[in-house]
């Protein structure tokens, strides 16, 4: 398995899926043609944050997918597979290409893989990433208005509204360091405060 410092953007789940068998990478998936200016909103924030890298089906739908995300993200990677790689009977599809097959796509894409031992950077290179009890002080998780708070802090930071697992993540996949979700949340007090 490899690492991948991009955000990869896959169509569906089960594509998130096969590609975590292959990297280890924050993933976006696009829920087919019906992006939504959340979805794409999410995506800008990753292509801004992290860099991405589109990794969509070798189909017609997965081409008109990729061709809108290329024209909105004119910078991001791209990886590719042959059919034969991702076909499973009538199944055509990244959800059915070998972990081998994807690491092989991502590489060729140009996709940010650290050497085995070298030290990544990584994307909190200028802070702590965000654990599951700083959520739950900062009040961000387990209390009533914590959807609220976090609906609040996930427009301020651009990654939209999620529960407290997937926010979470989105924080940590992004590279989002605790100061900046800190920091967040001051703005908001402060503009409540006005």
């Amino acid at each position: 398995m490899i690492t991948v410092r991009e955000t990869i953007i896959v169509e569906g789940k089960d594509d998130a899926a096969a590609v975590r068998k292959a990297a280890a990478a924050h993933i976006i998936t696009t829920s087919g043609y019906g992006l939504t200016e959340e979805t794409i909103g999410l995506i800008r924030a990753a292509y801004e944050r992290t860099g991405i890298v589109i990794f969509t089906d070798p189909d017609h739908a997965g081409r008109s997918i990729r061709d809108r995300l290329t024209q909105l993200f004119p910078a991001a990677k791209q990886a590719y597979l042959a059919a034969k790689e991702a076909r499973k009977k009538d199944d055509l599809g990244i959800e059915n290409a070998s972990p081998e097959a994807i690491e092989r796509a991502l590489r060729a894409a140009g996709a940010a893989i650290p050497e085995e031992g070298s030290p990544s950077g990584g994307p909190f290179a200028s802070g702590s990433p965000v654990t599951a009890a700083d959520l739950e002080r900062l009040g961000l998780a387990g209390r009533s208005d914590s959807a609220r708070k976090r609906e609040e802090a996930g427009a301020r930071l651009g990654i939209g509204y999620a529960n407290a697992k997937a926010f979470l993540r989105r924080l940590n996949g992004l590279g989002i360091p605790l100061a900046e979700l800190t920091a967040a949340l001051e703005e908001r007090e402060a503009a409540e405060k006005e």
